[in-house]
């Protein structure tokens, strides 16, 4: 059974990659060229002159997706490179490190982890074969210690490289999909707002909080005015852009730490912090004379868009429920009165006892 395939946004990444270390790989060849001229290795520094050029055609293949023939041009470099500097210089100078690129770069490419698994074990295989190989064989043309020494530690200046480039380009993939991800649990992706499931998280929150002696809390549940209207005569697709527009007026009109969420449908809740009734009744009328006031013939409408908003503050010992349960009689409230308006939560008992006490 094959494992699961990359998305489509996780392999684009991995092709930009492939072009970026294709550019590197191009500047890494350039650089070993003069450096085997200057160790007296014409063969290495001749095949430096054609890994180039076929770094260039595997980048330009990249960019023209033909993925396959960049794939195998990379390699066909790699391997005869690694191959050759072992053989005719010797393990010690480090060309195998470039084979070990490759194991990353298999997981993260392949559309199956079943055949990355068993080309990371033919590579294994091959690299076995060419450590013995090495240690069997002398090195055909062999170089001074230092100079040795001096080639094994540049290969391992440009293995730390890549794979620092790599590893920091993975972290980055990782943390924007992380972001993706987080943005889709919690939005609504029709207006952007917040969704119904992390507006009830994000209540608890402030819920807790109040309860243990914290900032007041207040509700603004609000839906669209005649919503089914708009869907009839226009079309879904305008109202689906009346509900985005909503959206984007609720966060202008609220209060900067006000949390807006789209809470189903039409409807629509807002959290606001430290708020009491009047402060936020003050905030809801503000919301309610944003969207009446908006020039929604732009959207080929007749008739202004209006909302309908229940205000509730949240009481001691008070469920999530409780307060939006008052919240939605409100709203049904100012239906019932005539739409576009904004009525208050009637208090509860407690409310009302303590009310008379502090009179």
């Amino acid at each position: 059974m094959e494992g699961r395939r990359p998305t489509a946004d996780s392999r684009s990444q991995f092709w930009l990659m492939c072009m970026r270390c294709c550019v590197l790989a191009g500047c890494v060849d350039v650089a070993l060229f003069f450096i085997f001229h200057y160790l007296g290795s014409p063969i290495l520094a001749w095949i430096n002159v054609f890994s180039g050029p076929m770094y260039a055609i595997a980048w330009w293949a990249l960019k023209t997706r033909r993925n396959v023939l960049a794939l195998t041009l990379i390699w066909i470099e790699v391997l005869i490179h690694a191959t050759l500097g072992s053989l005719l210089i010797g393990w010690e100078a480090g060309f195998y490190y470039y084979l070990l690129m490759f194991i990353p770069a298999l997981f993260a490419g392949n559309r199956s982890y079943r055949r990355a698994a068993l080309t990371v074990v033919a590579l294994w295989l091959f690299y076995i074969g060419l450590a013995v190989a090495t240690h069997l064989v002398e090195p055909v043309q062999p170089i001074s210690e230092n100079a040795r020494l001096a080639l094994y530690l540049f290969n391992l200046t440009v293995l730390f490289g890549m794979s620092s480039y790599l590893s920091m380009y993975y972290m980055m993939t990782v943390r924007r999909a992380h972001r993706s991800l987080s943005r889709m649990a919690t939005t609504d992706p029709l207006t952007l707002l917040y969704n119904r499931g992390y507006m009830v998280e994000l209540a608890g929150r402030h819920i807790a909080e109040r309860e243990h002696g914290g900032r007041r809390l207040a509700f603004l549940l609000m839906d669209v005015d005649h919503f089914k209207q708009v869907n009839d005569l226009h079309g879904h697709d305008c109202g689906d852009r009346v509900l985005s527009q909503v959206g984007a007026l609720l966060r202008e009109a609220l209060r900067e730490g006000d949390s807006v969420g789209r809470w189903g449908g039409e409807e629509f809740l807002a959290l606001l912090p430290g708020a009491d009734t009047r402060q936020a009744t003050q905030v809801a009328e503000r919301v309610r004379q944003a969207v009446a006031g908006y020039d929604w013939s732009l959207y080929g409408l007749h008739a202004p868009v209006t909302l309908s908003i229940g205000v509730s503050e949240h009481q001691a010992g008070e469920m999530l429920s409780d307060s939006l349960n008052r919240a939605d009689a409100a709203l049904y409230a100012g239906k019932h009165g005539g739409r576009n308006r904004v009525e208050v939560a009637l208090e509860t008992e407690q409310q009302s006892a303590a009310g008379s006490q502090a009179g």
